[in-house]
Protein backbone atom coordinates (compact mmCIF):
# COMPACT_ATOMS: atom_id res chain seq x y z
CA UNK A 1 0.00 0.00 0.00
CA UNK A 2 1.17 3.59 -1.04
CA UNK A 3 1.45 6.51 1.53
CA UNK A 4 -0.28 9.48 0.52
CA UNK A 5 0.47 12.53 2.55
CA UNK A 6 -3.00 14.09 2.35
CA UNK A 7 -5.34 15.59 5.00
CA UNK A 8 -9.08 17.28 5.46
CA UNK A 9 -7.58 20.19 6.27
CA UNK A 10 -5.19 20.80 3.46
CA UNK A 11 -8.31 20.75 1.32
CA UNK A 12 -10.38 23.44 3.06
CA UNK A 13 -6.88 25.82 2.04
CA UNK A 14 -8.55 25.79 -1.53
CA UNK A 15 -10.82 28.67 -2.03
CA UNK A 16 -10.47 29.88 -5.46
CA UNK A 17 -8.25 28.63 -8.55
CA UNK A 18 -5.98 30.53 -10.74
CA UNK A 19 -5.49 27.51 -12.60
CA UNK A 20 -7.00 25.19 -14.48
CA UNK A 21 -5.98 21.90 -15.60
CA UNK A 22 -7.35 19.92 -18.70
CA UNK A 23 -8.55 16.23 -18.04
CA UNK A 24 -7.22 14.05 -20.53
CA UNK A 25 -9.92 12.16 -21.40
CA UNK A 26 -12.25 14.50 -22.18
CA UNK A 27 -12.02 17.95 -24.95
CA UNK A 28 -14.58 20.31 -22.45
CA UNK A 29 -13.90 19.00 -18.41
CA UNK A 30 -11.52 20.92 -16.44
CA UNK A 31 -10.49 21.03 -12.63
CA UNK A 32 -9.17 23.64 -10.28
CA UNK A 33 -5.40 23.62 -8.08
CA UNK A 34 -7.67 21.86 -5.29
CA UNK A 35 -8.70 19.34 -7.51
CA UNK A 36 -5.20 18.51 -8.77
CA UNK A 37 -3.96 18.53 -5.24
CA UNK A 38 -6.38 15.87 -4.16
CA UNK A 39 -5.26 13.68 -6.87
CA UNK A 40 -1.54 14.30 -6.60
CA UNK A 41 -1.27 14.03 -2.90
CA UNK A 42 -4.06 11.58 -2.40
CA UNK A 43 -2.67 9.24 -5.12
CA UNK A 44 -6.22 9.65 -6.77
CA UNK A 45 -5.99 10.33 -10.59
CA UNK A 46 -8.15 7.85 -11.12
CA UNK A 47 -10.71 8.97 -8.91
CA UNK A 48 -10.59 11.69 -11.47
CA UNK A 49 -10.74 9.16 -14.33
CA UNK A 50 -14.17 8.12 -13.09
CA UNK A 51 -15.93 10.89 -12.88
CA UNK A 52 -15.25 11.99 -16.53
CA UNK A 53 -16.15 8.25 -17.72
CA UNK A 54 -19.13 8.91 -15.85
CA UNK A 55 -20.34 11.45 -17.70
CA UNK A 56 -21.10 8.97 -20.72
CA UNK A 57 -23.75 7.81 -19.08
CA UNK A 58 -26.96 10.17 -19.73
CA UNK A 59 -28.79 10.36 -16.41
CA UNK A 60 -24.85 11.28 -15.32
CA UNK A 61 -24.54 13.81 -18.04
CA UNK A 62 -28.06 15.65 -17.78
CA UNK A 63 -27.14 17.21 -14.48
CA UNK A 64 -25.75 20.60 -14.71
CA UNK A 65 -24.74 20.61 -10.55
CA UNK A 66 -23.37 16.90 -9.74
CA UNK A 67 -22.08 16.67 -6.43
CA UNK A 68 -19.33 13.42 -6.13
CA UNK A 69 -18.61 11.52 -2.28
CA UNK A 70 -15.96 9.06 -2.18
CA UNK A 71 -16.60 7.09 1.30
CA UNK A 72 -14.05 4.94 2.16
CA UNK A 73 -14.58 2.04 4.39
CA UNK A 74 -11.93 1.69 6.80
CA UNK A 75 -9.13 3.53 4.84
CA UNK A 76 -6.41 2.37 7.06
CA UNK A 77 -7.04 -1.46 6.34
CA UNK A 78 -4.62 -2.97 3.51
CA UNK A 79 -8.08 -4.29 1.84
CA UNK A 80 -9.76 -0.75 1.80
CA UNK A 81 -12.77 -0.73 -0.30
CA UNK A 82 -15.04 2.11 -1.35
CA UNK A 83 -18.33 3.65 -3.15
CA UNK A 84 -18.09 6.51 -5.55
CA UNK A 85 -21.54 8.54 -5.32
CA UNK A 86 -22.92 11.60 -7.77
CA UNK A 87 -25.86 13.16 -6.29
CA UNK A 88 -27.77 16.15 -8.17
CA UNK A 89 -27.03 18.98 -5.56
CA UNK A 90 -30.50 18.16 -3.75
CA UNK A 91 -29.54 14.54 -2.33
CA UNK A 92 -31.06 12.88 -4.91
CA UNK A 93 -28.44 9.63 -6.12
CA UNK A 94 -27.98 9.71 -9.89
CA UNK A 95 -24.65 7.12 -9.82
CA UNK A 96 -23.12 4.73 -7.64
CA UNK A 97 -20.28 2.47 -8.03
CA UNK A 98 -18.13 0.32 -5.88
CA UNK A 99 -14.73 0.91 -5.97
CA UNK A 100 -13.34 -2.76 -4.60
CA UNK A 101 -9.81 -1.60 -3.55
CA UNK A 102 -8.63 1.81 -2.67
CA UNK A 103 -5.52 3.30 -1.15
CA UNK A 104 -7.08 6.59 -0.68
CA UNK A 105 -5.75 8.05 2.69
CA UNK A 106 -9.00 9.97 3.53
CA UNK A 107 -12.62 8.38 5.10
CA UNK A 108 -14.38 10.93 2.33
CA UNK A 109 -13.68 13.22 -0.20
CA UNK A 110 -15.87 15.34 -2.40
CA UNK A 111 -15.87 16.83 -5.75
CA UNK A 112 -18.20 19.18 -7.48
CA UNK A 113 -18.96 19.20 -11.36
CA UNK A 114 -20.43 22.19 -12.41
CA UNK A 115 -20.14 24.21 -16.50
CA UNK A 116 -17.44 21.04 -17.27
CA UNK A 117 -15.11 22.27 -14.10
CA UNK A 118 -14.04 19.61 -11.12
CA UNK A 119 -14.15 22.16 -8.16
CA UNK A 120 -13.65 21.19 -3.85
CA UNK A 121 -16.37 22.46 -2.54
CA UNK A 122 -14.45 25.22 -0.93
CA UNK A 123 -13.35 26.86 -3.83
CA UNK A 124 -17.30 27.39 -5.17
Amino acid sequence: MLSHTLTEADLKQFTGSELWYKHPFSKTITYTQGVQYLAEKGGAYWLLDELVLAQRLPRVKKEEFQVWTLTVKDHLAIDAMATLTCEDGNGHKVYSKVIEFTDFPLNKATVWLTDNVMLLPSEY
